[in-house]
């Protein structure tokens, strides 16, 4: 079917006008409205305004312009249905066969920081999103596009001798993953701004980064979307400086890497395996943090990633250098840094605002077979605590900094979690076993020597005693953990015979 008319009303103005001057050099008759007909005229081309067709004038500053059944009937009228037809003719009805809208800046206008309720508001489209969803329910007779890049394909189609049923239904599919966002958007924002908790439909909408290779496993297809409001400082966002493209597996470590190094003001260094971490260490310097994480654990770090919260200099570099790493993430690296990793072809070199404000309180979403799971994410710290101490001792100056380490350490280990730490550095790391004192054994083998004068962190309360015993005979000297257990008790007079320290902040963290 020939394109013969078509109505063009578009925000994003991409590469509007070389595309309309191809349609109008094919015979394609122009409707347009507001600025759109203003940009189109002032380059030459000859356009209809949307009053001539409506015969009424754009009103309420544009609210009310094409919302009238000369345009809704050209867009909806089925070709092959005889009394569509000859009701379009008996009202003066045309014909519209292409439309071309992309709706008002929503999305924009709400990411700006000063944006105003009645500015938000006064960008919801009305006209767009119906001229679009009439047309494309009616693809078969009318070609909709709404995105600029299929401007050229749409072209190459008519001048072929018309735009294939195929190509339709993919553009129809557009419009309505489009529109569907854009409404996505609006209700999140509307559900925020009246401080609804729990809507009774929850809607989200993100948008494509890039197609990865695979997902977990070779055999698992996997794709990476981002937030349609992107997250300052998240993973989404960062620059890759260097390296071979991210993987699924190296997402999602990379991920866990920058929520724990979040925890500290201090110079920080992580390592994560697996989506836990296998080295945490602070310092004085970013250089003497990595040391400390480096040693923390040098066997598994072998293939991890590493997130830094200060700027990679050359000193940390070169020993960055000597160990097979998948990414190193950081605020910035310095010139010398970079020469020196950049040497590794395959190392990827990530740059984002590591302390970053974060701003409201993300959800976490994590998909279960048929549905979703939703949650706030995670962000207790100690100093939200209620910190009790109920054994006869109390902690040290040196135990307290260990214990604070194990306490930010451990919320971001798999549950069941218990993190041994002292120096400023994790010693041991038990992760996801099916009962605790099998992640403090895991710890405390890990630790070895280091076990004696560390302080352990549990994410959780301790069912039993046996915990508390088994970490006084590696020699731990403090304990920092939930409370709450009905055998609170037992917990507290093992500490008290081997005199532990222990500290009860009431706060569980399970990861699971």
């Amino acid at each position: 079917m020939t394109i013969k008319r078509a109505l063009i009303s578009v925000s994003d103005k991409t590469n509007l006008v070389p595309f309309v001057k191809e349609l109008t050099e094919l015979g394609v008759e122009v409707i347009s409205t507001g600025g759109t007909h203003k940009l189109l005229q002032e380059n030459g081309i000859d356009v209809i305004g949307i009053s001539e067709v409506t015969g009424f004038p754009e009103i309420m500053d544009g609210r009310l312009k094409t919302l009238h059944p000369n345009i809704h009937g050209g867009l909806l009228a089925v070709r092959e249905n005889d009394e569509h037809m000859a009701q379009i003719e008996k009202h003066g009805i045309q014909p519209i066969d292409l439309v071309v809208v992309n709706l008002y800046p929503f999305k924009e206008t709400i990411s700006k920081d000063d944006v105003t309720y009645e500015e938000a508001i006064e960008n919801i489209d009305i006209g767009g999103p119906g001229m679009l969803r009439a047309a494309s329910k009616n693809h078969q007779d009318v070609t909709v596009i709404v995105d600029p890049r299929d401007y050229d394909s749409v072209v190459q189609q008519i001048k072929e001798g018309g735009v294939s049923l195929e190509k339709k239904r993919e553009l129809a599919a557009k419009v309505f993953r489009h529109t569907a966002a854009y409404d996505a958007l609006i209700a999140d924002y509307l559900t925020n701004f009246v401080g609804e908790t729990e809507p009774e439909q929850f809607t989200v909408t993100f948008e494509k980064k890039q197609s990865l290779r695979y997902g977990e496993n070779p055999h698992q297809a996997a794709t990476f979307y981002e937030n349609a409001l992107p997250s300052k400082g998240s993973l989404a966002t960062a620059t890759q400086l260097h390296g071979k493209e991210l993987s699924y597996n190296n997402i999602k470590d990379a991920d866990a890497a920058l929520q724990i190094v979040r925890e500290f003001s201090e110079p920080a260094a992580v390592a994560v395996k697996h989506m836990n971490p296998c080295g945490v260490g602070t310092g004085e310097t970013i250089a003497e943090a990595f040391d400390r994480a480096f040693k923390a654990d040098e066997t598994s770090i072998f293939g991890g990633i590493v997130a830094l919260n200060r700027e990679v200099d050359k000193q940390t570099a070169e020993v960055l250098h000597t160990i097979f790493l998948e990414i190193v993430i950081a605020p910035s690296f310095s010139q010398e840094a970079l020469d020196v990793l950049t040497a590794k072809k395959n190392l990827r070199l990530l740059t984002l605002d590591v302390e970053a404000d974060l701003g409201k309180k993300e959800k976490q979403l994590t998909s279960v077979h048929g549905g979703l799971l939703v949650q706030d994410i995670d962000t207790y710290g100690l100093e939200e605590a209620t910190i009790s101490i109920p054994t006869k001792r109390e902690p040290t100056e040196d135990e307290w900094k260990d214990l604070k380490l194990a306490w930010k350490v451990v919320k971001h280990v798999k549950s069941n979690a218990i993190v041994l730490a002292k120096d400023q550095m994790t010693a041991g790391i038990g992760a996801g076993q099916m009962n605790r004192v099998g992640s403090a054994n895991i710890a405390i083998e890990q630790a070895g020597e280091k076990a004696k004068g560390s302080a352990l962190g549990s994410d959780a309360f301790f069912p039993m005693g046996d915990t508390v015993e088994a970490a006084a005979k590696a020699g731990v000297t403090a304990i920092i953990q939930p409370g709450g257990s009905i055998r609170d008790e037992e917990s507290i007079q093992k500490a008290d015979e081997y005199g532990i320290a222990m500290v009860f902040t009431g706060v569980r963290h399970f990861k699971h």
